[in-house]
């Protein structure tokens, strides 16, 4: 028989981001559900299709989420918060589940919508170590689970109709209890698994039912290092899910090889690993694998944009064929929902780079090209020889792996990470030098990126705007920028940021070695898109980024400008990385460019820069025993981005929504001068960190909600830096938003940031007394 091959799951967005447009086209009343599901039932049909075409042996079904799918996953099971119940239905009434409660937990619930108070969304959060996000489901000690809503059953029936071999896809019952969180102190989730696994035993009856004879079961908490009780109730759930249809348990994002002695007395049929992260797990899991189970291995990677070698895997993958035969199967490591959509849409590329890139339709290609020359049909070997040539040839091509910034990196010494003098002998000399009030008022960067400015650079990219006109533009902008917060009467002062699309992209866009794409679109959750750029070879600075941008607007003020930069870690983060080499080895790279634009900027008479850090902590490695080292690398190449700074030089970061306890120690290590984070909406809970480790630096405690429309009172922010104060000696203390202010309208920011001034000003005279 052929080797069989699947994928994990496939782009739900359309290759012209047809779900997003539908979805906000739906949510602003232009279309209605009809319509929305029609256009959900016309994506599922092209993307099985697709599959079928390419000559997969199952279609997967049950990857199609409107939203996210742990969110389509608690619609499943009837798991819905009270809050977002109509009124006088009860646990019992969970068919009156609607596609509009599917988007009030994820969106929340205006006074208008809902004739209340509002309801607030559920929490959103990282997918493991991705950029994707899911709802955090909600559980409480009363909560109840039975089989609600039909999306899964109706989405079998309409593959089978079509004619396709079906695989649906599950989130497992451990992972969706240990994906959520409680509501309730003192109650434990883990306790809620025999009434879900029950719901569970209706879903497999049914799908048994429908004709399905193999389900995907995905359990990515595998990956993780479990406490024994999660570890353990895996044995109680699949004994429980015994059934007619055939289980793969499937795993991804990193090894399983440190659970694999308890996955392997599993009562199922199959487990999935993902080799494209984690190939040193392979002759482990061949060895230990039971007789009559089949391994699909998840060679073909789904969370990158690269082309893979395939005959690398031919030869890795031939003698585990010989030894399992039919029982090998070929897979995506995980999800292509991680991947743009197809390559072929890109026009931009040049045919070299083309030829380095496999978007989520090419993958599935290289998914059933591989089983066949596994299968030793000749005609597939040769194909796949030829297909990894372009991948080879990069390997020692010199304008991709570039000897100056190779010798560069090899000669970062630990002294390159170090600023001149610390950071109590540096606050004296910035102290003189920036002249700065007590509670210093700024803000993060960004200001409101209006219609104006977005049309302004559309037209400079698509050659309509010529270079000097559109420079010229985007001054009048910055000096408008500038006005407003003279007016304001911020301390500190930014230029905006019009120039940029993006704090990522932007930069991407002006580093030697990165490649940005026309239609590289990638889901973030619900209708959210993102377009990664992608490393393509080594990084490098040709010419200074932001220094014309931030001088200019020094030139205006003779308050304090701030020098905006994303850091090495974020860059890396939110970019699609090379394979070639390490994580490390890029974000050292990206270092010495920003070190380079540090000296530039200080040189250039910018004296505090801040060089932003978000993703800092979502970089942590899936294991904990990974993370010492990783946060090694990451904050030297911050320090290493930073120290080229003088003593009198100034340097910020910032960091988004973070649970710092677990990371603090790093955090004080990166050895900024100020670190601004998000702290407004746990009313400063978060500080607590700050203050139980003693962090000895600066500190702006975001101090209203900048996602919100709520204009903050001057008296609600003044308390809030009361409670600052509390934790944070004031003379430490800095008052700023709690992240940029991009999506906000001009009106919202004057008003909030009145308000925060005042707060700040009537503040220096009570502590002064």
């Amino acid at each position: 028989m052929a080797t069989t091959t699947h994928i994990l799951g496939y782009p739900r967005i359309g290759e012209q981001r047809e779900l997003k447009f539908g979805l906000e086209k739906y949510w602003r009343g232009e279309i209605d559900q009809v319509q929305l599901q029609a256009l959900g039932s016309d994506l599922r049909t092209q993307n099985w299709a697709l599959q079928k075409e390419a000559g997969l042996e199952f279609v997967t079904a049950g990857d199609f989420a409107w939203y996210d799918h742990v969110l389509t996953t608690s619609l499943l099971l009837g798991h819905v918060p009270a809050r977002h119940r109509h009124s006088g239905h009860s646990v019992q009434e969970q068919s009156a589940l609607e596609l509009d409660t599917l988007f009030n937990v994820a969106r929340g619930q205006s006074q208008q919508q809902c004739g209340c108070q509002g309801h607030a969304a559920s929490d959103m959060t990282k997918w493991f170590n991705t950029n994707y996000h899911y709802i955090v489901p909600e559980f409480g000690a009363n909560d109840q689970f039975q089989v609600s809503w039909p999306q899964l059953f109706e989405e079998i029936n309409q593959a089978l109709q079509q004619g396709h071999q079906v695989k649906p896809v599950l989130l497992g019952p451990v992972s969706y209890l240990y994906l959520g969180k409680e509501i309730e102190e003192g109650f434990d989730r883990l306790s809620l698994l025999p009434r879900v696994l029950a719901a569970y035993q209706d879903i497999l009856a049914k799908l048994a039912a429908q004709g399905v004879t193999w389900v995907q079961i995905d359990e990515p908490i595998l990956a993780l290092e479990l406490e024994s009780p999660w570890l353990e109730s895996f044995a109680l759930a699949y004994q429980t899910l015994q059934s007619e249809v055939k289980l793969l348990l499937t795993t991804y994002f990193d090894s399983v090889s440190h659970v694999l002695s308890k996955i392997v007395t599993l009562p199922v049929d199959g487990l999935h690993v993902d080799l494209a992260s984690a190939p040193e797990q392979l002759n482990e899991v061949v060895n230990l694998l039971p007789e009559d189970w089949v391994l699909s291995v998840g060679v073909i990677n789904g969370r990158n944009v690269w082309r893979a070698n395939l005959s690398e895997w031919i030869e890795r993958l031939e003698p585990v064929k010989q030894q399992l035969g039919e029982r090998l199967w070929i897979a995506s490591s995980c999800s292509l929902l991680h991947s743009p959509v197809n390559l072929d849409a890109e026009t931009k590329l040049t045919p070299e780079v083309q030829s380095w890139f496999a978007f989520a339709k090419q993958k599935v290609a290289e998914v059933v090209l591989l089983g066949k020359a596994l299968d030793n049909d000749p005609a597939a070997i040769l194909a796949c020889d030829t297909y990894s040539q372009p991948i080879i040839a990069r390997q020692s091509a010199l304008h991709v792996n570039k000897p100056h910034v190779q010798d560069r990196v090899e000669q970062i010494t630990p002294a390159l990470s170090q600023r001149s003098e610390p950071y109590q002998a540096r606050a004296h000399h910035q102290h003189e030098v920036l002249n700065l009030p007590l509670l210093p008022t700024t803000t993060i960067g960004s200001f409101p990126q209006t219609a104006e400015i977005r049309a302004l650079r559309s037209a400079f990219r698509q050659g309509r705007l010529a270079k000097a006109d559109y420079v010229a533009a985007i001054k009048e902008q910055i000096a408008d920028a500038v006005q407003r917060q003279e007016a304001l009467g911020l301390d500190v002062l930014v230029h905006g940021e019009p120039e940029r699309n993006d704090m990522v992209e932007y930069f991407a866009e002006h580093l030697s070695g990165f490649q940005t794409t026309e239609f590289g679109w990638v889901q973030s959750y619900g209708s959210r898109c993102v377009k990664p750029a992608i490393v393509v070879a080594d990084i490098e600075r040709e010419q200074p980024i932001t220094v014309e941008w931030s001088t200019y607007a020094q030139s205006l003020t003779q308050k304090q400008m701030k020098g905006m930069l994303t850091g090495p870690v974020t860059i890396l983060c939110w970019t699609f990385p090379r394979e070639d080499i390490s994580r490390k080895a890029i974000t050292q790279q990206l270092a010495l460019a920003l070190r380079d634009e540090v000296h530039d900027l200080q040189a250039a008479g910018i004296h505090i820069i801040q060089i932003d850090e978000p993703a800092i902590r979502e970089g942590l490695p899936l294991k904990r025993r990974d993370h010492q080292a990783y946060l090694d690398w990451a904050v030297e190449a911050f320090r290493i981005a930073a120290s080229s700074a003088k003593s009198e030089t100034q340097i910020h970061t910032h960091m988004c929504y973070s649970e710092f306890n677990e990371i603090i120690e790093s955090v004080a290590a990166m050895d900024a001068d100020v670190i601004t984070i998000e702290t407004s909406r746990s009313n400063m809970e978060l500080l607590k960190a700050f203050e139980e480790f003693h962090y000895p630096n600066e500190i702006g405690p975001g101090v209203y909600d900048i996602h919100s429309p709520n204009i903050p009172a001057q008296g609600w922010i003044e308390e809030l830096i009361r409670t600052a104060a509390t934790k944070i000696p004031v003379e430490r203390l800095w008052v700023n938003p709690d992240c940029g202010l991009k999506t906000r309208n001009w009106a919202e920011v004057e008003a909030s940031l009145t308000n925060m001034v005042l707060a700040a000003k009537a503040l220096r005279q009570e502590f002064a007394q």
